[in-house]
């Protein structure tokens, strides 16, 4: 914790500097914290809005004079307890900025600051026929924060994740030093890749305020089917073979015949009660319709039981607002219930093998889980439902995702796919990467932040 007589210093030059823009009230804080998971909430001891990246400068002088955590926050979307404030300190909050800086159409980029969100980067887009890909479930997550975590989603699969779709980046470090960590080409050769260094460090390592984005074109033709399979091996049997195929799918996403019951309660869809793979492609309409085609022959041969076609731009953004609604559907269908959402990815090829074991494991010890994921480049979550005041259940549900861990590492895969680290994984790092690896990301860390003030507690074990 912050020296209790810094604190107060730290607390008076950010009130003198910011005004109303540096809160210190209760609620405020507490919406600051970890809100969306089973992570116990640790809240700031102030809330700061920055305005511009020299304000941010601004804030980083003051936190490091008087030796005061600092943990970036963006939407407080992410659900391994990124925001939370273990030692206390100050949360800056970069969700006020939200310029959209610089639109290239002929280069396919832009440049936004922080605060800018997808929906809003892409409304601001669509009458220049571009879109920016990345789709994580949480829309309203900002593009720091996306770029922070190494956000994906649902079109990960064609289009790639933040770590993909981000030319360069704009970020304070801990010392105040404002540092730009590459151009617009679309490659070089000049020195460290500092932007990949900074995607995915999770505020560790320096405060991103500002993004150069790679842009896509809005496609001619997009066509989604939702397809219920007699069994959910066979769903993920029929995504590893359309991979194979070499299928340029847009998006593939599984759900589990419970998830597809609470999908259908929450977004009041009368889908089958069956595992389900939802399915998208894009491009021109004679290629998309062949893709099509080619995907329902695989379907069908892997226990595909129908298709439902969602061809009307109203049908598939409802079909993809249900499968981006998961995480409400299943806590509206389990009231009062605790809901922890944890994601792994694996090989393809593994793909099946360890979704089914994971299930069957669930089962066993009686536990409601179901599952959702980005199944097109092997990655899934487990949503379990349980009572968080019952020691022995949660424990029981601890249990179940340590053992979820070591399964998708003993296939050749990672702890997060796309979560990050955060608090709530930290302790899989060293099995994941070893501790030689380990050592590196430390002595990194110590040489970027000495005093350790940058979103601490995270990421490293």
């Amino acid at each position: 914790m912050a020296d209790g007589a810094a604190l107060e210093e730290a607390i008076r030059a950010l009130s003198i500097r910011f005004g109303d823009r540096a809160e210190t009230g209760e609620a405020v804080r507490a919406t600051h914290a970890n809100t969306l998971t089973w992570i116990a909430a640790e809240a700031p001891d102030v809330v700061v809005w920055p305005l511009a990246t020299d304000e941010v400068v601004a804030v980083v002088d003051i936190a490091s004079r008087h030796r005061v955590p600092i943990i970036p926050f963006g939407a407080g979307t992410s659900l391994e307890g990124h925001v939370n404030a273990p030692r206390g300190g100050i949360s800056l909050d970069l969700s006020r900025m939200t310029r959209i800086l610089r639109v290239s159409p002929e280069d396919f980029d832009c440049t936004v600051e922080a605060g800018v969100t997808r929906p809003g980067l892409n409304a601001h887009l669509r009458d220049v026929g571009l879109f920016f890909p990345v789709d994580p479930g949480a829309g309203e997550a900002t593009l720091g924060g996306m770029a922070a975590t190494r956000a994906s989603g649902t079109n990960a699969m064609r289009h790639g994740t933040m770590r993909d779709n981000v030319l360069s980046l704009r970020a304070v470090m801990a010392n105040g030093a404002v540092v730009t960590t590459g151009g617009r080409a679309r490659k070089s050769a000049a020195g460290l890749d500092l932007t990949r260094l900074l995607i995915g460090s999770e505020g560790t390592l320096g405060i991103i305020t500002e993004l150069t984005l790679k842009l896509s074109p809005i496609p001619a033709c997009v066509l989604a089917a939702a397809c219920p399979f007699a069994t959910l091996s066979g769903a993920c049997e029929a995504s590893i073979a359309a991979h194979m195929a070499g299928l340029t799918l847009q998006r593939m996403e599984l759900l589990s015949a419970d998830m597809i019951r609470a999908v259908n309660a929450h977004a009041k869809l009368a889908m089958p009660e069956a595992p389900h793979l939802f399915v998208e492609v894009a491009g021109g309409e004679a290629a998309t319709q062949e893709q099509i085609a080619e995907f329902r022959e695989i379907a069908l041969a892997n226990g595909a039981l129908s298709f439902a076609w969602a061809a009307k731009e109203d049908e598939r953004r409802a079909l993809w607002r249900a499968r981006h609604d998961a995480f409400w559907a299943v806590r509206a269908l389990w009231p009062g219930k605790s809901v922890l959402v944890s994601d792994v990815a694996v090989p393809l090829s593994a793909l099946a093998a360890c979704v089914s074991e994971t299930v069957q494991d669930f089962a066993a010890e009686g536990v409601i889980a179901p599952v959702v994921g980005h199944v097109g480049d092997g990655n899934f979550h487990m949503i379990p439902v349980f009572d968080a005041g019952d020691p022995a259940e949660a424990k029981r549900v601890r249990a179940l995702l340590d053992r979820l861990v070591a399964r998708a590492l003993a296939l050749g895969g990672t702890c997060t796919g796309e979560h990050g680290v955060g608090q709530g994984k930290a302790a899989h790092v060293s099995a994941e990467l070893g501790a030689p690896a380990v050592e590196v990301m430390r002595a990194i860390k110590d040489a970027l932040d000495p005093m350790g003030l940058l979103n601490p507690g995270k990421m490293l074990p």
